[in-house]
């Protein structure tokens, strides 16, 4: 992997602190963070934000006031399957 552009990260972080208290008002989010996209199963050196869902659906399952960006403020956004998440 290339070396990390911390530039993008600053820039990634700073918008996504900006968005994440709505991104979390849709209901199938957990949570949100910056990381890298996943493509296939593998990571890529794209810089992004992620945003965690218990389900991934398919864009037509979903009622258009819950259907998340592909972007923030010019930063990528990559929805990310996860599950339910839970403290122990």
């Amino acid at each position: 992997m290339p070396p990390v552009n911390q530039d993008a990260i600053k820039h990634a972080s700073s918008v996504k602190a900006a968005h994440e208290q709505t991104l979390l008002t849709h209901p199938n989010v957990v949570g949100v963070g910056v990381g890298f996209r996943r493509k296939g199963g593998r990571y890529t050196d794209e810089v992004v934000i992620v945003v965690r869902v218990r389900d991934k659906q398919a864009l037509n399952e979903i009622p258009p006031e819950d259907v998340l960006p592909a972007e923030l403020d010019g930063v990528p956004v990559d929805i990310q399957e996860t599950g339910d998440v839970s403290s122990i």
